[in-house]
């Protein structure tokens, strides 16, 4: 820690988008819980492994109750605590190492759910936590501790692959604005059903690709982030795959789809059967 940087300790790099990304999540869980009436305990932050389940321990001001869960299965976690506890706002933060390799198995049931929660997704193109290694996002030739050859596998598109399986609500930023960030992070817990925020967030030491993002004219580097045009309608799902087509990153919201949740058809099966009774159930069981 230091004057200049009061914000860097060591479990972060200094200069890393994760920073930026943990600013925007208190102020959309300030703002969250003022909007809503409720407390500060009734948010629970999942995390996977990796330098962006650090997260968890790092967050600032009032406190929300935290669970640093296993690599890639922040999604079981959270559909847990949904399962038990559908009052409580569920927020996942993850890699993509994290969130799209081993946890990927878990994104499209998820989305067939319409699982009430909210994914963070900090995306490095690199597992940063160990070394450098590549990881799902990680272009085709890069040269990383994991691949001294170049990488033979094509990158995974994240975007288009929320969309294909059924996430109901995606927005697209980066970390360098926080205060931005906040409000689709903040959208996203408003919204009804699966809701993932994908944030490109740079890896300092491994994979920095802010000039990339941003753009770096005297250096003749244009920019692979633009913002989505205002006339875009997220409610449609063609306008929003056409959207996804057009080449770098867009920046806003993609797509946002209102429907039942997971817990909306779990009641209605409630009301449809009714609820039995602790002795009804176990009685079941000896007929």
């Amino acid at each position: 820690m230091s004057k200049r940087n009061p914000e860097y300790d060591f479990v972060w790099c200094p200069g890393c988008g994760d920073f930026g990304v943990r600013r925007a999540l208190e102020f959309a869980l300030a703002e969250y819980t003022i909007e809503n009436e409720k407390p500060h305990g009734s948010n629970v932050i999942v995390a996977g492994i990796g330098c962006s389940g650090n997260m968890v321990h790092l967050m600032e001001g009032d406190q929300p109750f935290g669970i640093h869960g296993i690599h890639g299965r922040t999604l079981p976690i959270a559909l847990g605590i949904k399962s038990g506890r559908d009052d409580l706002n569920a927020v996942i933060v993850a890699g993509d190492g994290d969130f799209l390799s081993i946890g990927a198995e878990h994104i499209g049931p998820a989305a067939q759910r319409n699982l009430d929660v909210t994914c963070v997704i900090m995306d490095n193109g690199v597992y940063g936590l160990t070394k450098g290694q590549s990881s799902p996002t990680s272009d085709i030739g890069m040269v990383t501790a994991s691949t001294p050859y170049g990488k033979i596998e094509i990158p995974m598109s994240p975007l288009n692959y929320y969309m294909t399986v059924g996430v109901s609500y995606i927005a697209s930023y980066y970390s360098s604005k926080p205060k931005i960030l906040a409000k689709y992070i903040q959208q996203a817990m408003d919204h009804r059903g699966f809701s993932i925020v994908h944030v490109q967030s740079p890896c300092t030491t491994y994979n920095d690709t802010y000039d990339l993002l941003k753009g770096k004219p005297r250096d003749g580097i244009k920019g692979l982030a633009w913002e989505i045009p205002d006339d875009h309608d997220p409610s449609n799902e063609k306008s929003a795959k056409e959207l996804l087509q057009k080449p770098g990153i867009p920046l806003g919201l993609i797509y946002k789809f209102e429907g039942k949740t997971l817990q909306d058809r779990q009641q209605e099966i409630r009301e449809r059967i009714g609820e039995k009774t602790v002795e009804a159930n176990l009685a079941s069981y000896t007929v």
